[in-house]
């Protein structure tokens, strides 16, 4: 197999694990960007260690915090600041959302 054969390989790779998790996100896109925005939004309160903003932000949205809290965690996103930046690792480019912009 030469270079480039890999290359291609490894990038359909990519866009696979990308399909999954695209497909296996319990909200929409949209919800899930208004989500990581919610929680890195400057006037909000320091992490508790809980998921106390994002099961507000779920409630608010009338998302099922009980379909949603098990994905979140299965991405490393344990607590609010924890959905922020171990989400965002897993999900950022899937959905178009980058900490730098918040957009």
């Amino acid at each position: 197999m030469d270079k480039e054969q890999k290359k291609k390989l490894k990038a359909q790779h990519k866009k696979n694990e990308q399909d999954e998790i695209r497909a296996s996100i319990p909200m929409s896109v949209d919800e899930l960007k208004e989500l990581l925005s919610f929680l890195n939004r400057e006037s909000a309160p320091e992490c508790d260690h809980t998921l106390k903003e994002t099961i507000e932000f779920l409630k608010s949205k009338q998302l099922n915090p009980e379909v949603v809290i098990p994905w979140l965690v299965e991405h490393g996103g344990f607590c609010d600041c924890e959905v922020i930046y171990n989400v965002y690792d897993d999900v950022g480019d899937i959905v178009g959302w980058h900490l730098d912009g918040n957009s």
